[in-house]
C-alpha cells in the first residue's frame, strides 16, 4: 500500500506518511503507547514520581555572552548569578575540581540555567555541523505570541537558522493546524525553536492576554535511540504520562529540521505539572546519526541537563538503580545551606535517560 495520506494523532503534532508495512509497524507502536492496558500506561502514582520540570539548562563557553543573547534578543530575564565550588557539585555534575559559574534566566514563569566551568575549562565544542538526528541533539522551544515579529527579531540580530523560514502546519491536520516554528542556533550552537500557538492550541497559558513577544518555554526536545526504552525511562520509572505521539515527516518537517527524507516519531512526556515537558525525538529517516560520546561530560558544550521536581529522591533514586539506570552522580548530594536558596534545592542527583541524555532530580 503506498497511498499517501495526512492523519491527525496526538496533542499538537501533525502526520503524513506512506502506508508501507514499515509505517504500519510504527502506527501500532503509537497505538500500543497510548491504549489503556499497555504495560505502565496509568499507573498509581509512586512515591518519588516526579511533579513537575524545574529548568532546562546546558553548558556554555562564554556565560556572558549567551546570557547577553538570551536577554536581548529572546527577552529573558537575568535573575540570579552565582558560584558553585566544591566536592558536592564534583559529585553532583561528575568532573573533578569544579569552579562553576551559573545564570538563571527567566521567561514568563520557567527558568532556563546556564552553566560555564571556571576549573576545569569547558570541555569539546559542539560538533559541525550538527543534526537534528545525532544522538547528543537537544533544543528547547520558546513560545511567542507573533512569529512574523519574533522571526524579525532573529532576522535583524543575524541570528544563524536551521529551518530556512518559518514552518505553518496545514489545515489538513485539524488537531495542530495553524501552529508555526523555526528552528535556530544561539551563539555557540545549542539548538532553540520559537513556537506559536493559535487558538484553541497548546496548554492553556499561552492564550493568556499578554504584551510580551516572547512569553515562555513549552517544552525541552531530545533525539533518542527508542521510543520504547525511552517511554519506560520516563514514565513507568520517573512518573512522567504519555501526552501524545505524533509521526511527522513531508516538507514541512524537513524544513523545520534542516533535515532531508525527515521521518520522526515525537512523543510528548508530561509531568503532574507543566509545561514545560518533555519530547521525544526518534528519527526514523533519514539514517546516519551520530552517536553520543561514551566518555561525554558535564563541561562538554552539548550537554544539557533537563531539572525535574520530586518530593521524596530516595525512594526514586532507589528504583532508578534498580531499573539499571546509568548514575553521573555516584549518590545523592546534599547541597550546603548556604548553597540551597541560589540553586533552588537541597537535594540531587543526575542520571542519564537510556539514550545519554543528562536528568537532574532534584528535591526542594
Amino acid at each position: 500500500m503506498n497511498s499517501n495520506r495526512q492523519i491527525p494523532i496526538g496533542r499538537a503534532g501533525f502526520i503524513r506518511i506512506a502506508m508501507t508495512r514499515r509505517a504500519l509497524s510504527i502506527c501500532a507502536l503509537v497505538l500500543l503507547l497510548l491504549l489503556p492496558g499497555h504495560a505502565g500506561y496509568g499507573r498509581d502514582r509512586l512515591t518519588g514520581d516526579v511533579q513537575s520540570v524545574k529548568m532546562v539548562g546546558f553548558t556554555v563557553a562564554d556565560i556572558d555572552r549567551e546570557a547577553d543573547f538570551f536577554v536581548k534578543v529572546l527577552q529573558f530575564e537575568r535573575v540570579s548569578e552565582f558560584r558553585a565550588v566544591g566536592d558536592e557539585y564534583d559529585k553532583l555534575q561528575g568532573v573533578f575540581n569544579i569552579n562553576m559559574r551559573v545564570v538563571h534566566l527567566k521567561l514568563g514563569e520557567q527558568i532556563v540555567e546556564l552553566t560555564q566551568y571556571v576549573s576545569p575549562p569547558a570541555g569539546r565544542s559542539i560538533p559541525v555541523p550538527s543534526y537534528s538526528n545525532d544522538a547528543w541533539f537537544q533544543h528547547m522551544a520558546i513560545v511567542v505570541a507573533d512569529m512574523d515579529a519574533a522571526y524579525k527579531v532573529l532576522q535583524d540580530n543575524n541570528v544563524r537558522q536551521i529551518s530556512a523560514y518559518p514552518i505553518t502546519i496545514p489545515p489538513s491536520n485539524a488537531g495542530a493546524a495553524g501552529i508555526k516554528a523555526i528552528k535556530f542556533h544561539d551563539p555557540e550552537g545549542h539548538a532553540l525553536e520559537l513556537i506559536y500557538f493559535p487558538p484553541g492550541k497548546g496548554d492553556a497559558r499561552w492564550q493568556r492576554p499578554s504584551n510580551k513577544l516572547f512569553l515562555g518555554v513549552d517544552h525541552t526536545a531530545m533525539t533518542v535511540a527508542s521510543t520504547e526504552k525511552s517511554v519506560a525511562f520516563y514514565r513507568d520509572v520517573l512518573g512522567f504520562d504519555v501526552g501524545g505521539v505524533t509521526l511527522n515527516t513531508g516538507t514541512t518537517q524537513e524544513v523545520l529540521d534542516g533535515l532531508f527524507n525527515d521521518t520522526c516519531l515525537v512523543s510528548a512526556m508530561m509531568p503532574a505539572s507543566a509545561p514545560p515537558h518533555v519530547e521525544l525525538l526518534e528519527y526514523k529517516t533519514p539514517p546516519g546519526g551520530r552517536p553520543l560520546p561514551a566518555d561525554s561530560k558535564s563541561n562538554d558544550l552539548w550537554h544539557w541537563q533537563t531539572t525535574v521536581v520530586t518530593k521524596d529522591i530516595a525512594p526514586l533514586a532507589e528504583r532508578l538503580r534498580k531499573a539499571g539506570v546509568q548514575f553521573i552522580t555516584p549518590d545523592v548530594v546534599t547541597i550546603p545551606q548556604r548553597a540551597q536558596d541560589q540553586l533552588g534545592f537541597r537535594k540531587a542527583v543526575m542520571v542519564r535517560d537510556p539514550s545519554g541524555h543528562a536528568i537532574r532530580l532534584i528535591e526542594e
